[in-house]
């Protein structure tokens, strides 16, 4: 059995097309320019590559953005007075502070003073609540991402158990809530399993659409999945490998090679859940203008 490959790439390129449309329509019907706002703090590389890629992304359909660096050494009071003054700014639909932070701030307390309305990373308070009660809102990127991921691949979730391994606030609290959702995309048996979970093989391979978002490289083995489910693997580690020109291979939670070759559907890494995170953003900012813009 050799397992569907979900190209998370191409259906990223889709929606991204689909949003350029939207955005001209908004263009010509409201005079209405999303627009995104990007806060980075300090000089971290791989934040640098994030944003820079956010950038790009947001320039390539039409959205407006900006980038606000910061120095390491800022100071929190500083960083919130940004944040408010981006709150006031009309022009500013979204705004994304990237994680992580120095450690001197805290980057709780910062995330909670953007407004629930420009929150496009969906990590504010108000989002998860409006989230858990099945209510409009700015969803989390990457759950929201993994549900378009499965949508657009025929992957029905309604009667499916769907088991998620991990439960970080960022992946998977959402993710099993975003599922457990009356109607449809949702309707699923969720288990979520963590560090402290008994016999997490007993339990992954009883899944019909396995999530695997540890942050353990390479966890997930073909011994732990069941040959009708669909594995999306949201991990993205970087291994020691002297074979490879960099000295390093990037790879999933999941053993990807050995996985595939008993699954129905894999995401790969890279190239699964990766540029849906990206995708989602982009929309969660266009919808923050949509929204915005009808109630001007």
């Amino acid at each position: 059995m050799s397992a569907r490959i979900i190209d998370g790439k191409s259906i990223s390129e889709r929606i991204k097309a689909e949003l350029a449309e939207e955005i001209s329509s908004l263009r010509r019907a409201r005079d209405l320019t999303p627009g995104l706002a990007v806060v980075l703090v300090g000089e971290n590389p791989a934040s640098q590559i994030y944003v820079r890629s956010k950038n790009r992304a947001c320039r390539s359909i039409g959205i407006y953005s900006e980038q606000h660096t910061l120095d390491a050494g800022v100071s929190e009071q500083e960083l919130e007075a940004l944040v408010r003054r981006l709150n006031e700014n009309a022009d500013i639909h979204g705004i994304l502070v990237q994680l992580p932070l120095p450690a001197h701030i805290n980057a709780r307390r910062i995330l909670n003073g953007i407004r629930p309305d420009k929150d496009v990373d969906g990590f504010h308070p108000v989002n998860l609540g409006r989230l858990l009660l099945g209510e409009p809102c700015l969803r989390p990127c990457t759950p929201a991402g993994i549900l378009e991921l499965l949508v657009r691949s025929n992957i029905p979730t309604a009667g499916a158990h769907v088991v998620v391994v991990g439960r970080s606030d960022i992946v998977g609290k959402p993710m099993a809530n975003l599922l457990l959702q009356r109607g449809e995309h949702g309707d699923a048996t969720v288990t979520v399993c963590h560090s402290r979970s008994r016999n997490l093989a007993g339990l992954t391979r009883q899944a019909d659409i396995l999530i695997a978002a540890c942050g353990q490289a390479e966890l997930i083995t073909a011994a732990m999945v069941a040959p009708r489910a669909a594995v999306i693997d949201v991990g993205i580690n970087r291994l020691e490998d002297p074979e490879s020109e960099k000295g390093t291979r990037l790879t999933g939670d999941v053993k990807f090679a050995e996985v595939a070759a008993k699954c129905s559907a894999i995401t790969p890494v890279p190239g699964g859940v990766g540029p849906m995170t990206i995708a989602m953003l982009l929309s969660n900012t266009v919808q923050a203008a949509r929204t915005a813009g009808s109630e001007e």
